[in-house]
């Protein structure tokens, strides 16, 4: 039975963005809390297009999906690995699809939006609010263009995660190729350095991957993207307070990967309060993920050129679902295995050295 309002745990949910109002719309859920969302208005975000397989916790997104595929590539130079999956698909959705869906479950379940934070006694704050990166930090980075051809040129039906046909010059850089439809796709260029390269990089690597590898030269850029992810667990923006999303340890350190882990983490949140009074927060990934993504992320550090090879090789070691799966945080002892088998072996034994030795900066 839901208790009186005045019997409810007051909590203050600080920031607007994906984690807190994912949790806010499954405030339904959790009954024996109220909740207040702080939302200065301050920064609006771009619509971003956010990518993730459809695991089982995922479910609800299918009704405002965008597209979803069955198949995906990797490539690179020399080789060219398909995946195929009949029940896990990758899956985009329009950030703003979501957020919207996610205020109006809000605001059906009597959600408070302010724009100024006031603590009260005994509230529990949950913050979003990035948290601190330090200087020379990993960082995936990117710009996206969603582009419009006049004829049909793409192949809708597959995905492409990973095309490594592109400068890697400055990190690991890879094109990211989402088609829509025939005529209509979203192409992004992705980098993992610890500094964000200028402008033009990403803008004139879009377009050689465009004339080059697809062959096209007519098109119109529907709209542009851009963004910055930390890689790593990093202190949170107030020790004081519960992080949660990237300040609370969501993101997946060795992809940048968000959104899923995010659902992830408040299906926990909300497992747990069925014992304990206050909102318990947990990262989504094992102490054995971290430690791993930690020796991928100093690989990439000393030796960014091999990245093609260490992609390729695990993609094709792997099926389709277990490809989803090793990325979706849901890989097994024997799907690990089957990962590290795959990887080249010095490269990663020298970057556990240099870990081990103690070696700056830790991400």
């Amino acid at each position: 039975m839901s208790k009186n309002i005045f019997d409810k745990a007051d909590v203050i949910l600080l920031g607007a963005g994906c984690a807190n109002l994912s949790l806010a719309a499954r405030a339904n859920e959790l009954i024996d809390y109220e909740f207040t969302i702080i939302d200065p208005g301050i920064y609006t975000a771009q619509n971003h297009i956010w990518g993730f397989w459809r695991m089982p916790w995922l479910a609800n997104t299918k009704p405002i999906s965008r597209k979803c595929w069955y198949k995906w590539k990797i490539i690179s130079e020399n080789k060219s690995i398909i995946h195929s999956t009949e029940v896990f698909p990758y899956t985009a959705i329009n950030r703003n699809d979501w957020t919207d869906d996610c205020k109006k479950k809000a605001i059906n379940n009597d959600i408070k939006f302010k724009d100024k934070f006031t603590k009260k006694y005994k509230s529990q704050i949950i913050d979003s609010r990035p948290p601190k990166v330090p200087i020379n930090n990993m960082l995936q980075h990117f710009v996206g263009h969603e582009i419009q051809t006049e004829k049909d040129v793409f192949d809708d039906t597959t995905a492409v995660l990973m095309d490594f046909r592109c400068d890697q010059s400055l990190g690991m850089h890879f094109i990211y190729f989402l088609p829509f439809s025939k005529r209509q796709a979203l192409v992004e260029s992705t980098l993992f350095s610890p500094k964000k390269a200028p402008s033009e990089f990403y803008d004139n690597a879009i377009k050689t991957y465009l004339n080059e590898i697809i062959s096209i030269n007519n098109y119109t850029i529907l709209r542009k993207e851009k963004g910055i992810i930390p890689l790593g667990i990093f202190e949170k923006r107030n020790p004081s307070y519960e992080g949660i999303g990237g300040n609370g340890g969501a993101i997946r350190p060795s992809s940048g990967y968000a959104f899923s882990f995010i659902q992830k983490q408040i299906d926990e949140i909300i497992t747990s309060s069925k014992n304990i009074k206050k909102l318990k927060v947990s990262s989504p990934h094992t102490k054995f993920e971290l430690i791993m993504d930690r020796i991928f992320i100093k690989v990439l550090r000393i030796n960014p050129l091999i990245a093609p090879q260490i992609f390729t090789r695990m993609a094709g070691n792997l099926s389709g679902d277990e490809f989803a799966k090793f990325l979706s945080g849901e890989a097994n002892f024997k799907l690990w295995l089957k990962v590290i088998f795959a990887m080249p072996k010095i490269p990663f034994m020298k970057a556990t050295f240099e870990i081990l030795k103690g070696t700056n900066p830790k991400w």
